[in-house]
């Protein structure tokens, strides 16, 4: 771990705070370098990553320079800001952090310091500007009207989904949650939403209409029917895609219509053959990840995203299901089992701790299965290798980064 990652370290107490007027400061300070790109920004309960894993995909085919802040990261903090599929390097990573780690020296007059989230956000930033990119997908931390983000003015914001998570900084209901994702809108410009809930799409469209943003609704503007994709300009058949999971198809309609809305004002042609190719080539860890042929590392980190991962594991006729759980305290970790429960119960449902802050321990669960050691139960589990299993790790995207760097390393 190097200096600036330590100096982040210690700042990840300072998250959730109320207010930009400090993360407006440091990116004035800064000369604003999120002026110097078109910017994509992406918010939702669930999907943000599939969604812009698409995105980059349909971008990068058509020539386009990318650069993805996205969080938390899979295995190195760096995996956070990429350009295209290449996460920032070591060099790079202190450098730019140094730099805002100076710029902090000045903020500190009138400010109180920097978050770990704001001091990442800020690199991000910096780095998308020093190396000349095309455009920035960039994606909301929590929420979105007080996200760390939210001080850029996207071109396109974009909403894939509504749902409970996060209640006690967003809100206790879809209504409360659906204005602070709408937080993001930005008068003038567009927006992208996904299959939302009703009085979710009825907050948004009032939003629009507020900022006379131009706004394209899932299912009123934009959609699937059966295999096809459409909008008003466009039909075309979506290929069997790189990530898995039917819910993965609307994720990628979202994607497609923002690709499409951001290539309106490029001299680039679209190419419907390298759509489709993108679409197929898509990968994003952790999200329904197959590992060997039997084994699936996904994030599903809240109830609404659990219903997802049900709807796949009973796609998988023939297959008995086991699921190995594990989650932070601070989530809605027993609306995820009960969910399981409710939704999958023939699987065999069982409890398990990573090495990551407050997590859900043995204790807190004594109606379940307990797996002291996740690491031992998944090696015993892939050296048995019967045919008619299947395992889902699950629960916190956390939880899974650490089962992937183990995997990763065996």
């Amino acid at each position: 771990m190097n200096q600036i990652e330590e100096w982040m370290n210690g700042r990840i107490g300072l998250n959730f705070r109320s207010g930009l007027d400090r993360m407006k400061q440091a990116v004035s300070l800064l000369g604003r370098p999120d002026k110097a790109y078109p910017i994509l920004h992406v918010t939702g309960t669930n999907g943000k990553g599939s969604t812009i894993a698409f995105m980059r995909q349909l971008l990068m085919a058509h020539g386009k320079k990318v650069g993805t802040f996205t969080s938390p990261h899979m295995i190195s903090i760096h995996d956070r800001i990429c350009i295209g599929d290449k996460p920032i390097s070591d060099e790079d990573f202190t450098r730019i952090g140094q730099e805002v780690q100076q710029m902090e020296q000045t903020l500190l007059q009138t400010q109180d310091q920097l978050s770990y989230f704001e001091i990442i956000c800020l690199m991000a930033l910096l780095y998308f500007k020093e190396q000349a990119v095309d455009v920035v997908l960039l994606e909301v931390g929590i929420g979105g009207l007080l996200d760390t983000t939210n001080v850029v003015t996207g071109e396109i914001a974009v909403i894939t989904s509504v749902g409970l998570d996060h209640q006690e900084t967003l809100g206790g209901t879809i209504a409360e949650i659906a204005q602070q994702k709408a937080g993001i809108f930005k008068e003038g410009k567009k927006a992208v939403v996904g299959p939302l809930p009703a009085e979710a799409a009825a907050i948004c469209q009032e939003k629009a209409e507020q900022l006379a943003v131009d706004l394209h609704a899932f299912r009123k503007d934009f959609g699937l029917k059966q295999d096809r994709f459409w909008n008003e300009n466009v039909e075309l058949v979506l290929p069997s895609l790189g990530l898995k999971g039917d819910y993965q198809r609307e994720n990628a309609a979202v994607a497609l219509e923002a690709f499409l809305l951001y290539m309106e004002g490029q001299p680039q042609a679209v190419d419907l053959d390298l759509i489709q190719l993108a679409l197929q080539e898509t990968r994003w860890p952790g999200r329904l990840e197959l590992v060997g042929d039997q084994l699936y590392l996904d994030g599903a980190h809240n109830p609404h995203a659990m219903v997802r991962l049900i709807e796949f594991a009973k796609s998988l006729d023939g297959k008995r299901v086991k699921i190995l759980f594990g989650a932070l305290k601070r989530k809605d970790y027993s609306g995820m089992l009960e969910t399981l429960q409710a939704g999958l119960p023939e699987a065999e449902l069982m409890l398990t701790t990573f090495h990551y802050g407050e997590v859900v321990a043995q204790g807190d669960r004594q109606d379940l299965p307990y797996v002291a050691d996740y690491k031992a139960y998944i090696q015993e589990f892939m050296a048995r290798r019967h045919p008619d299993e299947v395992l889902f790790v699950t629960g916190s995207l956390y939880f899974i980064a650490e089962v992937r760097a183990c995997l990763l390393e065996g």
